[in-house]
């Protein structure tokens, strides 16, 4: 659970990682706007390097315009 005081962090997202560049607690889904929790962060574009709440989310980003 986020707390008010809680900020982003700042990742650069790799094929099975990513990499912490800003001490924070959370990013922001790209499709969405959710915030998440770098705990409970599953799933992120190596190429965009964007992070996705779910996997509905991760798929509607790769889904044709």
């Amino acid at each position: 659970m986020l707390k008010p005081e809680s900020r982003p962090a700042k990742l650069h997202y790799l094929t099975n990682n990513f990499r912490v560049l800003a001490d924070g607690d959370f990013v922001t889904c790209a499709v969405t706007g959710t915030r998440i929790p770098l705990d409970e962060l599953r799933y992120w574009s190596a190429a965009r390097q964007e992070a996705y709440v779910d996997a509905e989310a991760s798929t509607k980003a790769l889904a044709p315009q």
